[in-house]
């Protein structure tokens, strides 16, 4: 899935990315629950559909949980040890204090170890923030990425998210399927069985194969023709013969909660000469990628080559009658627990390292003509990368 343009927060110098280095006195804070943010999912390895609190102390990662919890989290949380919540709420209920909230629970742990300064992340509860510091606690909050080594992927990493790409493969052979049961009738719309095919009934084919092996999808891009053109567009209603089917599918593990992204165009019968031309163009601009992608390499550098060619060859991008229309989103984005993290491959700075897992989705979108948008995963090596993903490309089915 592609990402609009925003400022990176990698470092333009494009140092390695360290862990956080702590103070004797000073500990790493978030209180969220794991199920719905990467960065406690990253620290603990587990899902948690409710918040608990996470800290890392003198190179210790400890957590906190509710009895109902407690066991599942000894045998399956990343941690070095798991605290019991209603151990610290009894030890309260004996100060006074019940019941007892999340900051009351916080503040008796850290003055049992000396913990006066704390490193929180930017999505930190506003209201817990403000009752540590009216408690006289240090509060930093760093900005994303918050740990910072998870923008390079290790071999099991890898592993997680080729198999997220394998998932999303089956997806996407779910929808074509249906599309080649197809027929067409005079009004041009493509039937299957005697009912107009919708982008409603391939999303329901791509979501139910996906949720079937054990993933979750997510807003599943099948947009058509003209509804191409806006890329976020996740498509609705009756879908035509001979026009673009843009099929952009990211599904996540509920195992690991590594995403997958894949996309692909394609037309159901024969596709006009200009769209026959659009898509051999945003070939070439995912082959600059593949060619250009490497340790070292600014991904500023690479998207501005992709977008010089595809001028190059007459295919314009910006404003053209009254609407954003060519190449003007990035041209990837690292994947991983999110399914959009960095480093971008846009038109900020971002030097690209070993490790990194990025998206390789040059895109053109016109009216009339219609969109398309091919998307791969690669690792950065040293010397250039590995394609992830193992699908083919083709248009008209």
């Amino acid at each position: 899935m592609f990402e609009a343009k925003t400022k990176s927060q990698i470092p333009a110098s494009g140092s390695a990315p360290q862990p956080l280095q702590l103070k004797p006195n000073q500990a790493i804070l978030m209180y969220a629950a794991s199920e719905g943010d990467s960065n406690m999912l990253y620290a603990t390895g587990f899902f948690v559909p409710d918040p608990f609190i996470f800290f890392e102390h003198k190179n210790h990662r400890h957590i906190v949980m509710s009895d109902l919890e407690i066991d599942r989290a000894k045998k399956q949380a990343q941690a070095d040890r798991v605290l019991s919540l209603s151990l610290y709420q009894k030890k309260l209920r004996k100060l006074g204090k019940a019941p007892a909230a999340p900051i009351d629970i916080v503040d008796l742990i850290f003055r049992e170890r000396g913990i006066r300064s704390l490193i929180v992340p930017a999505n930190f509860s506003a209201l817990l923030l403000d009752q540590l510091r009216a408690k006289g606690y240090s509060v930093q909050i760093k900005r994303d990425p918050f740990w910072p080594q998870r923008e390079t992927k290790n071999n099991l990493e890898v592993k997680q998210i080729t198999e997220s790409l394998r998932i999303a493969r089956l997806g996407l052979e779910a929808g074509i399927r249906m599309l080649k049961r197809t027929t067409t009738k005079r009004d041009g719309y493509l039937y299957l069985h005697g009912i107009k095919l919708t982008s409603e009934m391939l999303k329901t084919a791509v979501n139910t194969t996906i949720m079937a092996q054990g993933w979750l999808p997510s807003h599943t891009i099948i947009s058509s023709g003209n509804q191409c053109v806006d890329p976020h567009h996740e498509g609705t209603g009756p879908v035509k013969a001979n026009t673009s089917i843009i099929f952009d599918i990211f599904p996540r593990s509920q195992h690991n909660g590594y995403f997958g992204d894949l996309s692909r165009t394609v037309v159901r019968g024969r596709a006009s000469d200009k769209l026959k031309e659009i898509y051999a163009t945003v070939q070439a601009g995912q082959q600059i990628g593949y060619e250009q992608i490497r340790d070292g390499v600014n991904g500023k550098e690479v998207h501005q080559n992709i977008l010089d060619m595809f001028a190059a060859r007459g295919f314009p991008s910006g404003r053209i009658n009254g609407r954003m229309q060519g190449f003007f989103h990035g041209t990837g984005h690292g994947l991983g627990l999110d399914i959009h993290e960095p480093p971008r491959i846009a038109p900020i700075d971002a030097v690209l390292r070993t490790g990194h897992v990025v998206t390789v989705e040059p895109g053109l979108y016109y009216i009339g003509v219609g969109g398309v948008r091919l998307e791969d995963v690669v690792l950065v090596k040293p010397k250039g990368n590995r394609n992830l993903t193992d699908c083919p490309q083709f248009l008209e089915i």
